[in-house]
């Protein structure tokens, strides 16, 4: 119990301290799960709502894989993308391999099956009449997209919430990719991950409480919000 609590207390001291390699990792990780997101949003909404909205061949198989991929290891995406961008790959002349860059376009991988998958769920429960009362008032495509989607705003708030927690919370991605450099790369995951092993317990305790700080207000504001809809 006394190694425990020597560990909260010196984590909670690098945290009121404003200690520089902790914030580091926290920023660099709100920088690119931000990022990831809103990217993925921008694809996922989209596609979810094709994916549901739309009849077309093969769409069972395609919400299959789809509902599949929600279980994707992060290490598998990771080597995929590794593979991908590395000097020797067909993105290599990119250079994003060991960038915050490489860490995004992998977090986009691994999250954008979450959007797709819960934005079409969440429209697939929506009044079947919704459709069809669009189409008579001669909602524009761009029109009934918008209003599908906010009408299952609830759902696609899930969806962003889920796909961030996902997000802010892998290790395989963040560490193949992006090399876990100190003052670059660095994540709260991989930060955690290399403190721990080198026996720096405090700071792997630092930001673990602020990981689960940042997951807890990512649901805090999901509820905020529902609540006031």
């Amino acid at each position: 119990m006394e190694f425990l609590a020597e560990g909260f207390f010196s984590a909670f001291t690098l945290l009121f301290q404003g200690h520089a390699e902790t914030y580091d990792a926290i920023f660099t990780t709100l920088e690119v799960s931000s990022f990831a997101i809103l990217i993925s949003l921008i694809i996922g909404l989209p596609l979810g709502f094709a994916l549901s909205y739309y009849n077309f061949p093969g769409k069972r198989h395609i919400r299959a894989v789809v509902d599949t991929l929600l279980a994707l290891p992060t290490v598998i995406v990771g080597l995929l993308v590794y593979a991908f961008i590395t000097k020797k790959g067909p993105l290599g002349d990119l250079n994003l391999l060991f960038q915050t860059s490489g860490i995004i376009v992998g977090q986009i991988i691994l999250v954008i099956p979450v959007v797709i998958s819960l934005t079409a769920s969440g429209i697939e429960s929506l009044d079947e009449r919704l459709k069809s009362t669009l189409i008579t008032l001669g909602a524009s495509p761009r029109r009934i997209l918008l209003s599908t989607l906010y009408e299952s705003r609830f759902a696609v708030m899930t969806a962003a919430a889920t796909a961030y927690g996902r997000a802010i919370s892998e290790v395989g991605v963040s560490m193949m990719v992006g090399g876990n450099i100190k003052w670059h790369t660095r994540t709260i995951t991989t930060a955690i991950t290399l403190e721990t092993g080198k026996g720096e317990f405090a700071m792997g305790i630092a930001l673990g409480i602020v990981l689960l700080l940042i997951s807890f207000a990512v649901n805090w504001a999901l509820i905020f919000f529902r609540k006031r809809a």
